[in-house]
């Protein structure tokens, strides 16, 4: 006898015989079970505080970067629109997933309802996305600035780069909504464990009892269209630099040229190496234990690092963070 449960109806159970299949309603689902990063009790605490202070950090240097970009009226150039908006996405980003794990870390229970299940899968991929549609924004404004200088306050003009944002928001909260209604369709059998420490397509799938076929043929679609289309974006602008760079005769030329890239750069392939690690291979060759890890890395070490990255190697920044340090202590 195998149990099946839907997101969408009450608890069915399933019993199959040949080919034929009854199934018997017989109450509501409460939810599913998140393993987290680890089993081992003894490593609960230790993992809770490692994880609290990483989410601390990443709150505290992103507010830092975004107070900094709004008190400096030199820092109000499209690039640091991208950045002020990309380190308020990473707040969100990381909000929903950390908190409810620190939860779960000290919870015997470690349990999240289907809703909220569903609500976190919405928020993480809502908010994913419009890190990535950012990161090919900011490609874009590099590729203008040092492509095409003369044009740059034309083509990078303030409108332009409120619709690249709103374009972003948009784009990605359908490209969220289709994935969950998509995953409120499906069944789930006996297991309600996902070994994950959120709710992620790829270990939801994993329990699924129906057909997923389809399912993950949508998901690869929208995700090559969603993911693939800003990174395509990104490496594009980005050969198109070098190109531009290599034509500078003077060393100290184009070390100024790459220098204005270097963070960017550094953010991106943080961010888009572990996302292409995890998401675009089959379900089949999805790995509990490295996939964990690799998640970790875009979910919540690159956030974090995002506002060191971007601040220790630009003297713009440092310079807005050292005004707003002395605007805070005079």
């Amino acid at each position: 006898m195998t149990f099946c449960i839907s997101l969408t109806a009450p608890l069915i159970s399933c019993r199959k015989s040949g080919s034929m299949e009854v199934k018997n309603s017989s109450g509501s689902p409460s939810g599913f079970i998140l393993l987290g990063l680890s089993s081992n009790p003894q490593l609960q605490k230790p993992l809770f505080a490692i994880f609290l202070i990483m989410y601390l950090v990443t709150l505290v240097g992103n507010v830092l970067i975004i107070l900094a970009i709004h008190s400096d009226s030199r820092l109000h150039t499209p690039m640091y629109f991208f950045l002020s908006n990309l380190s308020f996405m990473d707040i969100c980003f990381t909000t929903v997933i950390v908190p409810k794990m620190l939860a779960n870390l000290l919870s015997e229970t470690k349990t999240i309802s289907y809703v909220g299940c569903l609500t976190q899968m919405y928020f993480f991929m809502a908010f994913g996305n419009t890190d990535s549609y950012l990161l090919a924004s900011m490609a874009i404004d590099r590729l203008v600035a040092i492509c095409n200088p003369f044009r740059y306050d034309v083509v990078m003009n303030s409108k332009r780069c409120l619709l690249m944002l709103l374009g972003s928001c948009t784009i990605s909260h359908l490209h969220a909504l289709l994935r969950v209604l998509l995953m409120s369709r499906l069944s789930f059998c006996a297991s309600h464990v996902i070994k994950h420490f959120f709710c992620d397509t790829q270990p939801v799938l994993k329990l699924s009892c129906s057909d997923t076929s389809s399912s993950q043929i949508v998901v690869m679609t929208e995700t090559l269209a969603v993911i693939v289309t800003p990174f395509l974006c990104t490496v594009f602008s980005y050969f198109r630099i070098i190109i531009t760079v290599l034509r500078i005769p003077s060393a100290a030329g184009k070390w100024k040229a790459f220098s204005t890239c270097g963070s960017h750069l550094t953010v991106v392939s943080l961010f888009y190496g572990s996302i292409i690690y995890v998401y675009f291979r089959p379900l089949s060759m999805y790995s509990v234990v490295k996939d964990r890890v690799a998640t970790v890395v875009y979910t919540v070490v690159t956030p974090m690092l995002n506002p060191f990255i971007y601040s220790l190697r630009n003297k713009d920044m440092k310079r807005g963070l050292g005004k707003l340090r002395n605007r805070i202590y005079s």
